[in-house]
């Protein structure tokens, strides 16, 4: 691949990747672990990831089970998840604190399929902005008689084509998802 290219082709790869992350923590109906990596706690004055201070666990499909390094814990975590968007009261015996997901309506799934199609939608317009970037970028070089006309010409001609790949895959990933989140 050009070097002139390389530098946007990384920026989309991230773009996707972060597509990926924003993915798993949709709720699809099973438990996810991934559903907490967003959470933080109270550790000590320290805003702290939730994987630091805790070990968490999926023992059933629809539980996830956290078993905090230290009982004095508890409390935080439980009042750090009732902060956050996940939507799901966590219950505690003392030792672990837990999070039973409830089985999704119809109409739930469908609002889940609506964001993931939302922000699938979102990475494609990153992509398409990195792909300006890029074509701007070509632009100017030719301006300032660094490549010719039809060196831009095949610039362009590769930006769209690694575009296009990317939106592929943010489709592929987008179906994949809504399949997920809809299967009962």
């Amino acid at each position: 691949m050009d070097e002139r290219l390389s530098k946007y082709n990384d920026k989309m790869k991230k773009a996707i990747e972060n597509l990926k992350e924003d993915f798993a923590t949709i709720r699809a109906g099973r438990a996810n672990p991934h559903l907490l990596d967003k959470i933080r706690v109270d550790y000590y004055g320290q805003p702290s990831a939730l994987q630091a201070v805790a070990n968490i666990s999926v023992p059933e499909a629809r539980v996830i089970q956290i078993q905090p390094w230290e009982s004095s814990m508890i409390k935080e975590i439980e009042k750090a998840i009732m902060a956050s968007d996940i939507g799901i009261t966590p219950s505690n015996d003392g030792k672990v604190v837990r999070l039973v997901f409830p089985e999704l309506t119809e109409e739930r799934r469908k609002e889940i399929v609506k964001d993931v199609k939302k922000k699938s939608e979102d990475a494609k317009v990153v992509i398409r902005n990195i792909r300006r970037e890029a074509n701007d970028s070509f632009k100017k070089m030719e301006k300032a008689s660094e490549i010719s006309e039809d060196e831009r010409r095949t610039l362009e001609d590769e930006c769209q084509k690694l575009t296009d790949s990317f939106i592929d895959d943010i489709n592929r990933l987008t179906d994949l998802k809504s399949d997920e989140v809809l299967t009962v």
